[in-house]
């Protein structure tokens, strides 16, 4: 079964990388654009970081991990789920029966129908710019290495529920669009650490809208400032967010009028 949906992803990444190179400027433009907004960032930082040297108590260097971190899970996300931006004109097309008709789960043709090339073409410098900076603070063991990748997982979980449940909310409502723009406006608030954040906002997001979680915690792990109960605590949380997410869409497809009804 996972074989198959495999080969199913590649065809759909082939497809979907065939239809941007039919307009090569703007794939280039858009490449350019999206490093530098990531380059500007990275300004800002330094600027900032320059004038107060500490921020919330982290150095230049932690700081542009946090950075770093949080556009990898932003990334991952971008990479695998774009095709959920495309939803609603599967919905208001009535082309969303044609999913339900199909051999293949019509929510992983939702998620992972139409996977962003240009991300993984950026994603190879990302990695390759946060393994110097591991190495630079001297971080590079294998537990904290291992422990890392796992946080990384757990917030592209937690990205992958949250794509889940706006799905959900298109099915039953076709609105998708500004939900999917305030879910990147809140993960947004992760490029810095959490720590910046006064209680409680600080702590509702962390405990309650998991931007903490998903964005802060694997550069903390890293840094060797998240507790044994905490990273538990972040597996749990993820998994019952993927579990209700999953719910929410079997339920939106019970209350789903197609086109044609």
């Amino acid at each position: 079964m996972i074989r198959k949906y495999l080969k199913v992803w590649w065809l759909y990444t082939i497809i979907s990388f065939q239809t941007q190179l039919n307009v090569r400027w703007g794939l280039l433009l858009f490449l350019i654009a999206k490093i530098l907004r990531f380059a500007m960032y990275i300004l800002f930082i330094v600027i900032l970081l320059t004038e107060t040297r500490l921020l919330a108590g982290y150095s230049l260097d932690q700081m542009i991990l946090f950075f770093l971190s949080f556009n990898l899970v932003d990334m991952l996300a971008q990479l695998f789920l774009r095709e959920v931006y495309r939803f609603r004109a599967q919905i208001i097309s009535g082309n969303f029966d044609f999913y339900l008709t199909k051999p293949v789960n019509p929510l992983f043709r939702s998620l992972f129908g139409g996977p962003d090339l240009l991300d993984f073409i950026t994603l190879i410098p990302l990695i390759w710019a946060i393994a110097v900076f591991i190495n630079k603070l001297e971080l590079l063991n294998l537990f904290s290495l291992a422990s890392y990748i796992l946080m990384i997982l757990v917030g592209f979980s937690i990205a992958l529920s949250f794509h889940i449940l706006v799905l959900a909310l298109a099915v039953m409502t076709t609105e998708i669009d500004n939900a999917i723009m305030l879910y990147r406006d809140v993960m947004a608030m992760g490029r810095m650490p959490i720590d910046i954040y006064r209680p409680p906002l600080k702590e509702l997001l962390t405990f309650i809208v998991p931007v903490g979680i998903a964005m802060t915690f694997p550069a903390k792990v890293l840094l060797g400032l998240l507790s044994p109960s905490l990273i538990i605590y972040s597996g749990l949380f993820a998994l019952t967010l993927f579990y209700l997410a999953v719910k929410s869409w079997h339920y939106a497809l019970k209350k789903y009028s197609s086109a044609s009804s």
